[in-house]
């Protein structure tokens, strides 16, 4: 079933899946013979296209209520945002207009923790494959499609690194081993995380072996929510002194996350501004 959805705000299905937020989304060819996109969250495959000012869910209504409206955060009005953090900065608003269509995913915690522990030193297609491998071989099978789940922290935390090696993972297969223990175990509550402020999660997350703060930070921010984490990496710290000396991400406030993807993506597709 397809059904075309039109949202008030700015919402670009290719600017939102490949921000570096989410691995498990490509670009592919529908039954019509039209490119689309096509992911797998929370247990459920979709496909969707942008047509104009439409957005066509190939899924029935019932499952766009249920998982595809919360997890793409469409109940947000994102042009609020937009206009609110373009007008801290012309730089920032030159990055927010270069790709006003991205919005923060609301992903699985644990999938979100799992995916940005397997990027740390990696490159997108690498991650894809390592999380493509992961769910084949742990996952169960999603009935009526070739794709299966993401396994949860108790099917991880039965296996050794050894175990793992067929993700080809390297050194992250044992970090993926301690934090299901952890969670499994109770020693990593991702509940609790979820409800408390940040800086709680990142002091939790931080006790799982391999995450620092920018895994910290990434995992906090698209997995729980929490709009106002600022992934800090070496590249956003060189995007940040070059094209915002003066400030802080701090003031984006609740909105950080959102001008990180905007400085983000936009600092990536123009590397001229840092000849």
């Amino acid at each position: 079933m397809t059904f075309p959805t039109v949202f008030p705000a700015v919402f670009d299905p290719a600017q939102t899946l490949t921000c570096g937020q989410a691995f498990r989304w490509k670009e592919v060819l529908g039954e019509d013979g039209l490119p689309c996109w096509e992911g797998v969250a929370k247990g459920h495959v979709l496909r969707l296209r942008k047509e104009q000012k439409n957005i066509l869910f190939f899924c029935s209504r019932q499952e766009f209520e249920e998982i595809w409206r919360e997890y793409f955060d469409l109940e947000q009005d994102y042009e609020e945002k937009r206009i609110f953090l373009s007008s801290l900065s012309p730089v920032l608003s030159q990055a927010a207009e270069y790709a006003p269509g991205i919005r923060i995913l609301r992903q699985e915690p644990w999938e979100a923790l799992c995916s940005f522990i397997i990027s740390q030193n990696n490159n997108i297609p690498r991650i894809q494959g390592i999380i493509d491998r992961l769910c084949r071989l742990l996952g169960e099978p999603i009935p009526g499609s070739s794709q299966c789940t993401f396994p949860g922290p108790e099917k991880l935390a039965a296996c050794t690194a050894e175990d793992l090696a067929p993700l080809r993972a390297g050194f992250r297969a044992k970090y993926l081993v301690d934090a299901a223990q952890k969670v499994a175990g109770g020693k990593i509550d991702l509940q609790k995380t979820a409800r408390s402020p940040a800086e709680y999660g990142r002091n939790e997350l931080q006790k799982i072996m391999g995450v620092g703060p920018k895994v910290a930070e990434c995992a906090l921010l698209y997995g729980f929510h929490k709009t106002e984490c600022f992934p800090m990496d070496v590249w956003m710290k060189r995007a940040m002194e070059v094209l915002l000396p003066e400030m802080t991400p701090a003031d984006f406030g609740e909105n950080a996350g959102l001008a990180q993807q905007y400085l983000f993506h936009y600092s990536r597709m123009h590397p001229d501004l840092f000849e």
